[in-house]
């Protein structure tokens, strides 16, 4: 464990318009992993086993490299409190990559709770719903989802039988863009955005992942880079999904679809969209559903009439994108950028 303690400060006043105020996180790695539990307390994680987080809000921020595990992309990562976080890593089970760790110390030691070397495993997210019942996803085994359940605060993981999920499409799977293809509300609902087969598809499940349903969207899909990448929800009925094509960043076609009823049904945008691939969403609490952000390489969008309508506000590359509520958002993405939302 390497640990040291960063000063945050803005690196130049936010040009005009911006919405994003530039931090200086000290470090160069790949950020994709975020979790905001409160105002002051947000954790970030990314490639070469490093993990942010800060607990005055970001004046100063705490930066590791995880034990053992710089050779790991944690690209997702949940946290409770100023000093329990989980987080999980990206890559082949076979090479060693599909992991799941935790610490109660605030990042000083690791635990490691899940591994495995089954072919095919890749841990794409993993959410928590509270501080001891939370699921992990990896991509497809055998034709089903691979879905991991625990009900201990991660001391033990459990697969969920295979034959409690729908069977995936041909090539479908879920991206490990952000950790938001898997996202949690209240007790119990779940659901996972999907891509890379024929079509893009929601997953859906309201007990802790024990049944699920499936249901289609318009989402732009149909090879291996295209699909849903982020899913989020404002409450139990209104959701939204985003994505495109990573390998066409510009293609701004069907990259949006709006639920209203759950994730049973989702429907297209009704006016402009994204400029592009879109890798994370979010609502911003606060606002009634109605004001949404999502971030991409192609830069920030900004909805203000719950996902039908966006503008561009700035083209500066992220890759994860939360909000705690109004004023307060945080973004990752390439090189250690880390960026405070500016309100106008």
């Amino acid at each position: 464990m390497r640990a040291w303690l960063l000063v945050l400060a803005l690196s130049c006043a936010a040009p005009l318009g911006a919405q994003w105020a530039p931090q200086i996180s000290g470090t160069t790695a790949e950020l994709r992993g975020l979790s905001i539990v409160t105002r002051d307390v947000i954790w970030a994680s990314g490639t070469r086993g490093h993990v942010l987080h800060t607990t005055d809000g970001g004046r100063t921020w705490i930066a590791a490299t995880v034990a053992g595990a710089d050779s790991l992309d944690f690209r997702s990562v949940h946290a409770v409190t100023a000093t329990t976080a989980w987080i999980a890593s990206a890559g082949p089970a076979e090479d060693g990559q599909a992991k799941i760790f935790r610490t109660t110390d605030a990042g000083l030691h690791w635990q490691p709770q899940f591994t495995t070397d089954a072919k095919g495993v890749f841990l794409d997210a993993l959410a928590f719903w509270d501080d001891r019942n939370g699921i992990a996803l990896s991509d497809p085994v055998d034709g089903k989802p691979y879905l991991l359940t625990t009900a201990d605060a991660g001391e033990t993981w459990s697969r969920v039988p295979p034959d409690a999920l729908p069977p995936v499409l041909t090539g479908e799977a879920a991206f490990a863009a952000s950790g938001t293809c898997l996202v949690v509300r209240g007790r119990s609902s779940v659901w996972i955005g999907t891509g890379g087969g024929a079509r893009a598809r929601v997953f859906r499940s309201d007990d802790r992942g024990a049944t699920w349903s499936v249901a289609d969207t318009p989402v732009h899909a149909g090879n291996a880079s295209s699909g849903i990448f982020s899913v989020a929800f404002s409450d139990s009925l209104h959701g939204i999904a985003v994505g495109g094509d990573y390998m066409k960043r510009t293609l701004a076609d069907d990259n949006v679809a709006i639920t209203s009823d759950g994730g049973r049904t989702w429907r297209p945008r009704t006016g402009e969209g994204p400029a592009g691939y879109m890798s994370a969403v979010a609502f911003m609490p606060g606002t009634e559903g109605r004001t949404v952000v999502a971030v991409g390489l192609t830069g920030t969008a900004l909805s203000t009439d719950g996902g039908d309508h966006w503008r561009m506000v700035d083209s500066i590359a992220y890759n994860s994108v939360s909000f705690v509520d109004r004023n307060v958002g945080w973004a990752v993405g390439p090189r250690g950028r880390i960026g405070r939302w500016v309100g106008r």
